[in-house]
């Protein structure tokens, strides 16, 4: 496989930093460029950091790469109001894909949530559905939706109602099967796996979404061990034990050619 080149957007989030980590250790991947707001915790040879103003993203600060990942994502809490919330959550991932279209980039892979309807009661589903359908509508050359559901890991804030959440589901997801496997809860380094195996080994579809349970499913197809040659079977010892061909008179060196005398 080619070696590649891969833009984060999101890299501090949740997912995004695990994303950039998983990233960094595949040998597919050459260089990994974080498109971020602030400076990294986690360092790497092969990482590059570029803080920007997603206010004022520019065609300039997107290079060309072989995917974007778009982990950017907030609450209406954190973001202090619905007008922030939804540009953070619908604006920017929109203005990121335009750009990357225009960059030439051919797969546009971004984290939406399990129920996104821009019809949808719940605001939160309703804000999703609408991203959706925008990116959809852009026609890009390939999008891939990612809807995971109750996403656990190591958050830096601290979220009284997902962790509690987390904890229900950690007892119940057992007991989950068949349609409601769904809705079990999926780690954040799962999800940053499946939206890597989707962009190396998924179907060239030029939109495809990607349930909670379909995430929890993939990994990385297993590794194809070359068949090991034995000496036996690279040299053929039995030559040595048979008589040597007769010469071809007719090719046999004749050093007296050699006398110009």
């Amino acid at each position: 496989m080619k070696m590649r080149e891969a833009i984060v957007v999101g890299a501090t989030g949740l997912v995004g930093s695990e994303l950039i980590r998983q990233l960094c250790e595949r040998e597919e991947y050459i260089s990994v460029t974080a498109l971020t707001r602030r400076k990294l915790d986690f360092q790497h040879e092969k990482l590059i950091e570029r803080i920007v103003d997603f206010d004022e993203l520019a065609a300039s600060d997107i290079d060309f790469a072989h995917e974007v990942y778009c982990c950017l994502g907030t609450t209406i809490k954190k973001a202090g109001s619905k007008e922030v919330f939804e540009k953070v959550d619908v604006e920017y991932p929109l203005c990121v894909a335009s750009l990357a279209k225009k960059r030439g980039i051919q797969h546009f892979i971004v984290i939406s949530a399990m129920g996104a309807n821009e019809k949808a009661l719940a605001y939160y589903s309703r804000v999703k559905g609408k991203l959706e359908k925008e990116l959809i509508d852009l026609h890009l050359p390939q999008l891939s939706i990612i809807r995971p559901s109750l996403l656990v890991g190591n958050r830096t804030e601290f979220r009284f109602g997902e962790k509690v959440g987390e904890w229900i589901l950690k007892l119940l997801n057992p007991l989950m099967i068949g349609p409601l496997k769904k809705v079990r809860s999926i780690s954040a380094s799962q999800v940053a796996l499946a939206m890597q195996v989707i962009a190396l080994h998924g179907k060239k579809q030029k939109v495809a979404i990607y349930t909670s349970d379909q995430l929890l499913e993939k990994a990385w197809p297993p590794i194809e061990k070359k068949s090991e040659i034995s000496s036996q079977d690279l040299f053929n010892w039995g030559k040595l034990t048979q008589d040597p061909p007769p010469l071809d008179e007719e090719i046999v060196f004749d050093k007296n050619k050699l006398n110009t005398k």
